[in-house]
């Protein structure tokens, strides 16, 4: 079993925001196993699906991002996990659109959903797939830049990219981390 957790903000507000990119991808990787996703036994929606004889469950947490680390710990504990197992999946800065990062473990890079996740779970050692959305834009804009969609020109390069990601992610659940680096970094 493993656990697929993309993140991003909740809400109507938030969606196809480049922020929300992990959870565009958890929509991708349900689409690809003809998982539903619904309520979770905590601040989380939840899918399983399976691949190549894995059982996966797919995590979206409800909780706003800065506050991902609560939800990543209650889906870790219910569903029995070690953290070393799951896959973290989100938004970068500091890769361009079209790229994508896979790590073992690392620090939060400046990202405040990881930073809270590194704080609850207390640890850092936990497998990380990053989705590039770019830095371009004026200094003083992170916020803006995060929250807001990607351009018709940006989406063009993020859906392919976005495939890519399911396949690694597939490749993380059947050959582990340091394939998945292999094939895909």
């Amino acid at each position: 079993m493993a656990l697929i957790i993309g993140l991003g903000n909740p809400g109507s507000k938030y969606a196809g925001t480049r922020h929300n990119v992990g959870f565009g991808l958890i929509d991708r990787l349900a689409d690809a196993m003809s998982a539903q996703l619904g309520p979770g036994k905590g601040p989380f929606h939840v899918g399983k699906g399976n691949h190549a004889g894995h059982s996966i469950y797919l995590i979206k947490p409800t909780t706003y991002m800065n506050n991902s680390g609560d939800a990543v710990r209650q889906a870790v504990n219910w569903y029995k996990e070690d953290i070393h197992r799951c896959l973290i999946c989100y938004d970068d800065l500091d890769l361009e659109v079209g790229t994508i990062r896979l790590r073992p473990d690392g620090s939060a890079g400046g990202h405040n959903g990881i930073k809270d996740i590194i704080q609850k779970m207390g640890t850092d050692a936990f497998p990380r797939l990053r989705i590039g959305i770019g830095n371009d834009f004026p200094r003083g804009q992170q916020v803006q830049h995060v929250l807001s969609p990607f351009s018709d020109d940006e989406r063009k390069v993020i859906d392919p990219t976005l495939d890519k990601a399911v396949d690694a992610c597939f490749c993380f659940i059947r050959d582990g981390i340091d394939q998945a680096m292999n094939d895909f970094n």
